[in-house]
């Protein structure tokens, strides 16, 4: 078996896909397999008896929303009863920030891959701080998510149709040329993004003032344009699965409780490990002794190329998670250690415009010892509580050593 020639044809696939922001739509009118009594979340399959509190926090939240709760012990036995099913957002084309969980009356955005045909889904970004994707569910957060959902998503909808779709793959590679990283640094394409829309936005609004409302809500809010980079990351990494004998990394996705993988060529096998805490910089008041494992499907964007492995196009991020800029350069070129190739189109200027490392190679993350960058927010450990900071954190060895050892075994070099 030629591993070289399938590697490279799962990077060739991702990095020749273009995922176009075509529309959004309701969760169950969209998704595949959405269903009245299913929730989705982030990171590979989780139970309630296992989910951190995060994860317990944005399911509840999710039923009140829905109206099927009212508190946690309500959720709680909805869930334990089987009357309310949770699944990874990743066995629905879907992804997820943080806790990840979207709920069947949720909008969420739809990103078409013009070169594959594939479609993939994100919900909508709240902002920083207490929010539901970080496990908060209060009053506060249900008007908020309201707002979002009832208000400004099916304008937002109608925008993005006038605009005749926006070309994400572009737009992630202006954004690192203008000092983003398109994980947990996303002011300049949230910017763009905003300002592509705008006009749109005022056309498809029934008055001037809600368009307002609209287009500062986007441009006030720095992580807006993550959820569509993060499901345009998905329709890249989504093509490179499934290539017979490929050993690159497909998924990597958190649910705060164990990490998860999988690889192109060993099919829909989840290999996890238990996650870290991530190190980095907490909001006043807070410490990494209140802090909830790592968590999340922003990885994605490190499996697409971006993310913690462009660092070194956002200097300026260090002074959220911790760090100097040297650091930043640092750590997009240790990745260079442990991917196949490098992306055509996301390319570092300060590295002359190299393109960043594509393809997490588990042959080389085993032989090295070294293991993946991700740059993440930081949730509570308590439901109900929300952000707490922001900083890196890597995946567990462990995980990388079983898929390798699975593969082996799959193709007969054990």
């Amino acid at each position: 078996m030629d591993i070289e020639k399938a590697n490279d044809t799962a990077i060739e696939r991702m990095m020749e896909s273009r995922p176009m922001l075509i529309g959004m739509g309701v969760a169950r009118d969209v998704i595949p397999g959405m269903s009245d009594d299913l929730l989705m979340h982030a990171g590979p399959p989780i139970t309630w008896a296992r989910a951190s509190g995060p994860m317990r926090g944005a399911i509840t939240g999710a039923l009140i929303y829905e109206g099927k709760a009212k508190d946690m012990a309500e959720a709680q036995a909805l869930v334990e009863s089987g009357k309310i099913k949770l699944e990874p957002c990743h066995h629905h084309h879907a992804v997820g920030p943080m806790a990840g969980v979207t709920s069947p009356s949720m909008w969420v955005y739809i990103v078409e891959n013009k070169t594959h045909g594939n479609r993939t889904f994100s919900n909508v970004n709240e902002g920083y701080g207490k929010v539901l994707r970080y496990g908060a569910y209060s009053e506060d957060v249900q008007e908020r998510l309201h707002w979002l959902n009832d208000t400004m998503a099916p304008v937002l909808a109608k925008a993005i149709e006038l605009s005749g779709g926006l070309d994400m793959r572009a737009l992630i590679a202006e954004a690192l040329h203008m000092g983003d990283e398109g994980h947990n640094r996303n002011k300049a394409g949230s910017f763009m993004y905003t300002a592509k829309l705008a006009p749109y936005v005022a056309q498809a609004a029934p008055n001037s003032e809600l368009a307002a409302q609209i287009i500062k809500s986007l441009g006030d809010n720095a992580l807006s344009v993550l959820n569509p980079v993060m499901a345009a990351c998905k329709a890249m990494a989504e093509t490179a699965h499934d290539i017979e004998g490929s050993t690159i990394v497909s998924v990597m996705a958190r649910n705060g409780t164990d990490f998860g993988m999988r690889v192109s060529g060993l099919g829909d096998r989840w290999f996890t490990a238990p996650v870290a805490t991530p190190q980095g910089l907490y909001f006043p008041g807070f410490s990494e002794a209140d802090a909830s494992g790592d968590i999340g499907d922003s990885t994605i964007t490190e499996t697409a190329g971006i993310g913690g492995f462009a660092m070194a196009t956002a200097p300026a991020i260090v002074t959220f998670v911790s760090g100097k800029p040297k650091d930043a350069i640092n750590a997009t070129l240790e990745m260079y250690e442990i991917t196949h190739g490098e992306h055509k189109y996301f390319t570092v200027p300060p590295l002359d415009f190299r393109g960043t490392p594509t393809g997490i190679d588990i042959r080389k993350v085993v032989e090295t010892g070294i293991t993946p960058r991700v740059n993440t927010g930081i949730a509570h450990k308590d439901a109900g509580v929300g952000q707490i900071g922001a900083g890196l954190v890597r995946p567990p060895f462990e995980m990388f050593q079983e898929a390798f050892m699975a593969y082996a075994e799959k193709y007969g070099f054990a």
